[in-house]
C-alpha cells in the first residue's frame, strides 16, 4: 500500500486470514487506517456502508474477497468493483475459492488485483497468482533480483507454473459439467443431513445455490457432547473435514468468521467440501457418519 500511496483500507472481518492479518499488521504499524465493512448474521456484506466508507475515505484500498472459504457466500465483486470504480478506490479480490469454478472476466470486472491458488483447481500446492491491472505500479515483495518483472524475486517454480496453467485449463474446459454434477453431490449431502439429524442448521448462504459456491457447505449441528470430538470422530471414519478454513483442517481451533455472524457457540460446526472427483456414494458415506454421531436411533 505504500508504493500505490493509499492510507485507508476497507474490508471485512470475514476475510482469510491471508488478507486479514497483513492489513492488521499495517493498521497496528500506523502505516494505514483500517475500517470494516457491516455484515449480516448470514455474512451478507452491507455495500451500502462501503459507499459511505468509500465517500468519507475516496482512493481506498478496498479487499473483499469472491466466494468466501468457510461459508460459502458469493459476494456480487462486479458491483463492489462499480463501487470502487466510483471513489477511485484500488479493488483488490480475493478469488481462491472460485478460480476455476466460475468464469472471471477482467476485462469487464473493475479490480486492480485479484488472486488464485492452484489446488482449489486441481492444480499442484505451492503455487499461485496475482493479476496486477496494467498502469498500477507495485514495489517488489522480495528483494534482490528481477524476477516475476521486479515483483518477486527468486528463480521461478517452472514446474508449478505450468501445472496451474494446465490445471486451469482443464478446469475452465469442463466448468459447466462440474457446477452440475458437485451441486448435485452437494443438494443430496443437504437433504441427507436435513431428514437424519433433528435441528440441522446451515450457516450463512451455504444452502442458496445462486448465492453461494457450489463446492462448500458449513454444517451448524445441535448441542451434544459429542461436539468437541466431532472432527476427530469423522477423522478415524475416513472423512476429511474442517471446524473452519480448510487451513484448520483436524483441529478445532474456533472461527473467525463464524464468531463474526454472532452465532450460538454451543452448536458446533463442520465444513464438508466436494469436488469432481468425489461420488455419491462418499457423499452418502458422509451424511451416515454425521447422523450416526448425533441421531444414533436413526441409523
Amino acid at each position: 500500500m505504500r508504493t500505490l500511496g493509499l492510507r485507508h483500507a476497507i474490508t471485512s472481518s470475514l476475510e482469510h486470514h491471508a488478507v486479514l492479518h497483513p492489513l492488521q499488521a499495517l493498521a497496528k504499524s500506523g502505516e494505514t487506517e483500517l475500517s470494516y465493512l457491516r455484515h449480516d448474521a448470514q455474512g451478507r456484506l452491507d455495500l451500502g456502508h462501503l459507499e459511505e466508507l468509500l465517500a468519507a475515505h475516496p482512493r481506498s484500498f478496498v479487499s473483499l474477497m469472491h466466494g468466501n472459504n468457510e461459508l460459502g457466500n458469493l459476494n456480487s465483486i462486479l458491483e463492489i468493483g462499480d463501487i470502487c470504480a466510483r471513489h477511485d478506490a484500488v479493488f483488490h479480490t480475493d478469488t481462491v475459492q472460485t478460480m476455476g469454478h466460475y468464469h472471471h472476466d477482467v476485462q469487464q470486472l473493475k479490480n486492480h488485483f485479484l488472486v488464485g491458488s492452484a489446488h482449489k483447481f486441481h492444480g499442484p500446492k505451492g503455487v499461485g497468482f496475482l493479476y496486477r491491472r496494467g498502469g498500477l505500479e507495485v514495489g517488489p515483495l522480495i528483494h534482490g533480483g528481477a524476477q516475476e518483472r521486479n515483483v518477486r524475486s527468486g528463480t521461478e517454480n517452472v514446474y508449478g507454473i505450468v501445472g496451474l496453467a494446465k490445471a486451469l485449463e482443464i478446469a475452465c474446459r469442463d466448468m459447466t459439467a462440474h457446477q452440475h454434477y458437485i451441486q448435485g453431490l452437494k443438494d443430496r449431502l443437504i437433504g441427507r443431513l436435513r431428514a437424519g439429524i433433528a435441528d440441522v442448521q446451515f450457516n450463512g448462504l451455504s444452502v442458496a445455490a445462486d448465492q453461494s459456491l457450489y463446492t462448500v457447505l458449513s454444517v451448524s449441528l445441535p448441542p451434544s457432547s459429542i461436539s468437541e470430538m466431532l472432527l476427530f470422530s469423522l477423522d478415524i471414519n475416513k472423512i476429511a473435514a474442517s471446524g473452519g478454513s480448510a487451513c484448520t483442517s483436524g483441529a478445532q481451533l474456533g472461527s473467525h468468521v463464524l464468531e463474526a455472524l454472532g452465532g450460538d457457540s454451543n452448536r458446533a460446526t463442520v465444513r464438508l467440501s466436494m469436488s469432481k472427483l468425489n461420488t455419491e456414494e462418499e457423499i452418502d458415506y458422509a451424511a451416515a457418519q454425521l447422523v450416526k454421531l448425533y441421531q444414533p436411533a436413526l441409523v
